[in-house]
């Protein structure tokens, strides 16, 4: 397993260097050179904001292909609620459950039961005072990922316990195993996934030593089919088995409201998680017990691998709610609570430090300072950098060099008797006439 593990890569023929993916991205793990763009493994929380607004597809989600089933003897497929959500006039869960049987699945186990378990597990630990307050969610693997990056002193504030895909992949591994007598090995658990950071939770997993999740396919790529396997249904199976608080945490704002109280925030969208976590790091959310946060717009269902728009999706899944109890599934006893929690703690990652020495990273700190005094501060991305200031970052780390500011160069140009077309970027005389086109 890697440690810097991705599911969203690059594909440089269709890259045009635009820049658009420097912009947007929440660590600035991104980087345009010689034309194309560039990630920084370690830095990339695999959130998927760069496949959302790169204009010319060349971001990509990796995800397993169907084919995939073929090398286990049983398999079972986890659907996200999300799921529920891309299908026009759903009245019954059990069409798309019993859809995915037709498929060739053998099994069915719902993510929305797990999801059940895991809100009621996180109230008792609430009400028992047994978490750092505000507590994070840990439902999105894409925001816990930013905070071991970027909000060190946050990470004792999330909720240490496994999200719902892992802890359904746990019981259905289980319940697949005492069903048909077959070994662990021989049983595919695939997860049916709206966003990458799901991927990357299953190769690379955080607060566990290992996913029991063998795989997952992209909402999209199962979209399609399923839907044909649906409309030949006549009367689906009784396969659902979970309530409103399950299938809520597709929306945002679906976990917080089961912990039914009201001293919690929801936000979606990575820009306005990257605002909550800082109004927390400055003690300013103090009277706050949960905080549920989403890294995509919308919750789960503004997940890039999904198929419908993030905002009918929602309202589908809330007119779904009015045939659903409230819920179905509940923690069982204390040995359940320590079945679903976290191995080990959360850690910084500790990849935008400047240097392990601390007077070596202050005098780096001293020298980035004094390049930002010489860039525009503009933050134009011209350079290939997303800020001035991460610009001077990179040139005090070797990355850049100071005339890849396109402000910078003009002025060495302008100083050496140069002058450089404002539309080519040619070099030209001084007292010449304008390059022909």
């Amino acid at each position: 397993m890697s440690l810097y593990y991705h599911s969203v890569t690059l594909d440089e023929d269709r890259c045009k260097g635009c820049t658009n993916c420097i912009k947007r991205c929440p660590t600035h793990a991104i980087r345009v050179r010689d034309g194309k763009a560039r990630i920084i493994s370690e830095r990339c929380i695999d959130c998927g904001e760069c496949i959302r607004v790169c204009p010319h597809h060349a971001k990509r989600a990796r995800f397993d292909d169907i084919s995939r089933l073929k090398d286990f003897k049983y398999t079972v497929a986890l659907p996200a609620p999300t799921l529920y959500g891309q299908f026009n006039n759903l009245s019954d869960i059990d069409y798309v459950l019993t859809g995915l049987l037709n498929m060739g699945f053998d099994d069915i186990f719902e993510v929305s039961k797990s999801a059940e378990i895991i809100s009621d597990a996180t109230r008792r630990l609430i009400k028992e005072g047994a978490l750092k307050t505000p507590v994070i969610s840990s439902a999105c693997p894409a925001v816990v990922r930013l905070i071991r990056v970027k909000f060190p002193e946050l990470c004792s504030h999330v909720l240490p316990l496994l999200s719902p895909m892992q802890a359904a992949a746990i019981q259905a591994k289980g319940e697949a195993r005492e069903k048909t007598g077959l070994p662990l090995s021989d049983i595919g658990v695939f997860f049916i996934t709206p966003c990458p950071a799901k991927v990357t939770d299953i190769r690379s997993p955080i607060g566990i030593d290992a996913s029991w999740v063998d795989g997952a396919f992209s909402i999209a790529d199962i979209y399609p089919v399923l839907l044909e396997q649906m409309n030949k249904i006549k009367t689906p199976l009784p396969l659902a088995h979970s309530g409103i608080i399950g299938v809520s945490w597709a929306n945002s704002g679906g976990e917080s409201s089961a912990l039914l109280q009201e001293k919690y925030l929801a936000a979606d969208g990575i820009e306005n998680v990257i605002k909550v976590l800082e109004e927390l790091e400055n003690e300013r959310l103090t009277e706050l017990e949960f905080i549920e946060l989403n890294a995509c717009p919308g919750g789960c269902v503004g997940g890039v691998m999904a198929v419908e728009n993030a905002y009918v999706a929602k309202a589908r899944i809330q007119r779904l709610r009015k045939y659903l109890p409230v819920s179905l599934n509940h923690v069982e006893g204390d040995s359940e609570m320590r079945r679903y929690g976290w191995n080990a703690p959360l850690e910084y990652a500790g990849v935008m430090k400047l240097s392990d020495d601390l007077e070596e990273a202050m005098r780096m700190m001293e020298e980035i300072d004094r390049l930002y005094k010489l860039l525009p501060d503009l933050d134009c991305g011209s350079c290939g950098a997303p800020s001035c200031h991460t610009l001077a970052e990179d040139i005090v780390l070797g990355d850049a060099q100071l005339n890849d500011c396109i402000f910078i160069l003009r002025q060495e140009a302008s100083s050496a008797g140069i002058a450089l077309s404002p539309l080519f970027g040619k070099k030209m005389k001084k007292e010449g006439t304008i390059n022909d086109r």
